[in-house]
């Protein structure tokens, strides 16, 4: 930088001004250049007011300067310089490239010829990083002793999400004004990886072609993801068909049902992905619905006796099955329609019990009403039945009518 030295004087016989610097060297008497130096130059000069200016200034222009005006006695004042270290681009130091998942981290900052003493704040992925427990801050005094030399230490455990992440060391320090001073190291962090299996349909059924992905971050890269099916190699190499982190399946049908596994490998770990597929018929894939069953019996006792059974089930598909892995014989026999015929079944018999059971009960009914027209006397049946059928015909006589 520049400093300007001005001394001023309000009442002045003719008497002229003088600048000397720290070591009481005379820089200018009056309008005269007292000591070579080009960076030391004139600004103004009269009897009132001498001025000058030193560039380029260092650490050894700081200290007092001195202007004198020769009356007798001489008369002095004196201005303090001081001079601002400006600190060094700062550098990191202790970074492994690359470092392995669960390893420490020891970055160390460093930068020097700063006075005041500098500061220096730790960011990752521009967010600071305040936590004192991973800081550690060194100051040392130069040679010199009049700058400083500043350290300070980040310490973080290796982490796969810190993979790719940039640490910067910022150095703040007023002769930097607003542009502070920065230093970048770019993480890069070696980890396992971990396999998780997506597929592109979510209730595969007979006949689809179903994409299985082997999804997974890792680094480095895995070796070429390895496909199987129950433990064993793929069945059937012609409607199975693997590339890269991708296995498709044409033509789905029961016989592929089974555990699918990719298993992805790099040299720091393997991971196994699991995914029980479980193909759904067509029919009973589709959206729920509500099937009725009707069941209608009709015993011809009379014109108006007429029984009417009625069933209604909700049919149960087998998209509410959440977990296909919960059948354990995906080809046996459907229990539901099981269920359902033996329903069906019992429901008949029921209502041919109930049927049977008013026809018998209507009968026995008549039975009674011509045993009791009369005829409980009667020495044997011819006279109960005449004796009823008179009964009737008394019964017609004595008709009423009313009007």
């Amino acid at each position: 930088g520049t400093a300007n030295l001005t001394c001023r004087v309000d009442h002045n016989d003719n008497t002229s001004l003088q600048w000397s610097n720290p070591a009481q060297q005379t820089l200018y008497f009056g309008d005269k250049k007292a000591l070579r130096d080009n960076r030391i130059e004139l600004v103004r000069a009269s009897w009132h007011e001498l001025s000058i200016s030193i560039s380029d200034v260092t650490l050894a222009d700081e200290g007092q300067y001195t202007c004198s005006l020769f009356t007798m006695p001489v008369k002095t004042s004196k201005a303090l310089l001081t001079v601002l270290g400006v600190p060094e681009k700062p550098e990191i130091n202790g970074l492994k490239k690359p470092t392995q998942e669960g390893d420490k981290i020891t970055l160390t900052c460093k930068t020097s010829g700063s006075k005041p003493a500098a500061d220096i704040r730790w960011f990752k992925n521009d967010k600071e990083i305040k936590d004192l427990k991973y800081l550690h801050r060194v100051k040392e005094v130069n040679a010199s002793g009049k700058t400083f030399t500043v350290k300070s230490t980040l310490e973080l455990q290796a982490d796969r999400n810190d993979d790719g992440a940039t640490v910067i060391c910022r150095v703040d320090h007023e002769a930097l004004s607003s542009t502070p001073q920065l230093a970048t190291q770019v993480l890069e962090i070696h980890y396992a990886p971990i396999a998780e299996i997506i597929p592109s349909v979510k209730h595969p059924q007979e006949g689809q072609i179903l994409k299985l992905i082997c999804d997974f971050k890792a680094n480095p890269m895995p070796d070429p993801v390895l496909w199987t099916k129950d433990d064993g190699e793929l069945p059937d190499l012609d409607r199975m068909t693997v590339s890269g982190r991708e296995l498709t399946i044409s033509l789905l049908n029961k016989t592929d049902n089974g555990t699918y596994r990719c298993e992805a490998a790099n040299r720091i770990g393997k991971s196994i992905g699991e995914y029980t597929l479980f193909v759904h018929d067509i029919s009973t894939t589709l959206s729920p619905s509500t099937t009725t069953l009707f069941l209608t019996t009709t015993a011809a006792i009379s014109a108006w006796s007429i029984v009417t059974c009625a069933i209604t089930s909700a049919a149960a598909t087998s998209t509410t099955l959440k977990d296909p892995s919960a059948l354990s014989d995906q080809t046996g026999p459907d229990h539901a329609v099981i269920g359902g015929v033996v329903a069906v079944v019992v429901f008949v018999t029921l209502c041919l019990i109930i049927v049977l059971g008013r026809y018998l009960a209507r009968h026995k009914g008549t039975y009674l009403t011509n045993e009791a027209k009369g005829a409980e006397d009667a020495p044997d049946a011819d006279t109960a039945i005449i004796n009823a059928e008179g009964n009737q015909a008394n019964a017609e006589e004595k008709k009423e009518y009313f009007i």
